[in-house]
């Protein structure tokens, strides 16, 4: 691990501090983190956690480090067996539409596959084995074919969550049964119910305990202690306090060295349920909002702090998204124009030099300090405003020396941005809306069907009639583009044009 990868520091909930970030393999980063049930498409909530994530192993790779990101799917459960007697489907019906969801959801939203993804129904074997070994280490019993985890055989049983095992009551999916020795023991094997999915096993025809399955997966592919353990908040307790028990007192080893939770979130500063009417599914939001938007959003809050997730707050973020996305199309376009003989002054390039040097040192401290993205986001619009002031104080043109400052600007913003997973590249060389063609056509003549061809066309066009005085047919194509989210600038080297989609 080179020195500069030392300055990492995350927010560990096991020790309630930030701790410097040091992997138990120079140079590399194991991190597993809680995946989907795939019962129901996935909310903007569950979507946010993923993302967080998402950019969490992005950062560390684009620090250097080798990463080997682990993400599960619970693909046999409770609920998908609930849902599956509603749909009147088997529960492997509904696995698999859900999962497929899911994927395809990650896919819009840019949230890169995991290096490796196990399935619960994979990963069967490998559980029955575990829940054996809690057995002969007497930290688990059966009972007519179920198996629980005995948790005060666990002596470090609330660790995690910081609880006190007597003052404890039977937490989030932990069943009450009279059969128990304990009530917080909780189940690592169930017994077969009829109609549903089962597997056999020592102790009769069963399935996994939901708690099981990601001590299983995790110890499978990154071994019994790894890096990094994630997920929101809510799985604090019981879902990761019991993962730590039952893997600990199956390896007799630590579990996870760093555990990081994300925050929840809320829509409109309400807790998002079906009943209040605010419960939103990502798919539904990425039918409004391109995929930069919904993470600029997310990015803008800390990711272990409450999100308040609305519209509004999306248009918000659309603007901010095109504000940096506009900069750098009106840079490529600056840098394609003839240099101007003369431009900016020395100080004035000397100036948006170190500001876009020190954007880059901010950056980086700001995402060490437990990644850190609503302070990472100010450093670059902080470089863009500088540059933006840069661009429109120099009315004159832009000189050679001009852009190449410029330049660094461009890299640096596109550099960082993409160390988030926000491409701008796509937004500054995307085609045009297809209306903008038909446009052309009737304003123009234009006879081609390429939507970047069709606005340069205008353009010509427009710098016809305004050559023969001709404003009426000047305005019509000002205003067309207008209709089209389309706005122009004239400068002194040629009109320019920017785009902010409509919606």
């Amino acid at each position: 691990m080179s020195e500069d990868q030392k300055n990492i520091r995350v927010y560990n909930t096991l020790t309630r501090r930030k701790e410097d970030l040091v992997p138990r393999t120079e140079g590399a980063i194991s991190i597993y983190v809680c995946g989907p049930t795939v019962y129901n498409h996935i909310h903007i909530g569950n979507a946010r956690t993923f993302l967080s994530f998402d950019v969490i192993r992005r950062y560390l790779e684009w620090r250097g480090f080798d990463v080997t990101f682990v993400q599960n799917i619970t693909d046999v459960d409770d609920k998908i067996i609930a849902r599956a007697a509603e749909e009147g489907r088997s529960a492997e019906e509904v696995a698999h539409t859900y999962t497929e969801a899911f994927l395809d959801a990650m896919r819009q939203l840019g949230v890169r596959r995991p290096d490796v993804q196990p399935r619960a129904t994979e990963t069967i074997p490998e559980m029955v084995e575990m829940v054996e070994r809690l057995i002969e280490r007497g930290h688990a019993y059966e009972v007519d074919g179920d198996v629980y985890f005995a948790v005060r055989s666990f002596p470090e049983y609330g660790k995690l969550s910081r609880r006190d095992i007597d003052e404890m009551r039977s937490g989030a999916r932990v069943e009450v049964d009279e059969r128990k020795r304990d009530p917080l023991d909780f189940a690592l094997w169930k017994a077969a119910k009829p109609g549903e999915p089962y597997w056999p096993s020592p102790w009769g025809d069963g399935r996994p305990g939901w708690h099981l399955e990601c001590s299983v997966m995790s110890e499978k592919e990154l071994g019994a202690s790894f890096d990094i353990h994630g997920g929101a908040s809510d799985l604090i307790f019981p879902h990761h306090e019991n993962e730590v028990a039952q893997s600990e007192a199956a390896t007799g080893q630590p579990f996870a060295r760093y555990w990081l939770h994300g925050g929840l979130l809320q829509v409109n500063a309400e807790k998002m349920s079906k009943s209040l009417g605010n419960f939103m599914l990502l798919r539904e939001v990425l039918a409004d909002y391109e995929p930069p938007v919904v993470r600029m959003l997310m990015l803008q809050t800390h990711y272990r702090s409450p999100l308040d997730f609305s519209l509004d707050r999306l248009d918000e973020a659309k603007a901010a998204y095109e504000r940096l996305a506009t900069l750098v199309r009106n840079i490529r376009w600056a840098r394609g124009t003839t240099p101007a003989p003369i431009g900016a002054t020395d100080a004035e390039r000397d100036e948006l030099a170190a500001a876009t040097s020190a954007t880059r040192t901010r950056f980086v401290a700001e995402m060490d300090d437990d990644f850190n993205t609503a302070g990472a986001l100010g450093a670059l619009f902080e470089l863009a405003r500088v540059a933006n002031s840069f661009i429109s104080g120099n009315t004159a043109g832009l000189s050679s020396p001009d852009l190449i400052v410029l330049a660094d600007v461009e890299e640096v913003l596109v550099d960082l941005l993409g160390a988030f997973g926000v491409t701008l590249g796509e937004a500054v060389t995307s085609s045009y809306p297809v209306e903008v063609i038909e446009l052309a056509s009737q304003l123009a003549g234009y006879e081609g069907t390429d939507s970047d061809g069709a606005v340069k066309a205008l353009l010509a066009a427009r710098s016809v009639a305004r050559s023969e005085r001709n404003w009426a047919a000047a305005d019509a194509v000002r205003d067309g583009l207008g209709e089209l989210g389309i706005a122009i600038e004239d400068t002194p080297q040629g009109a320019r044009v920017s785009y902010l989609p409509k919606g």
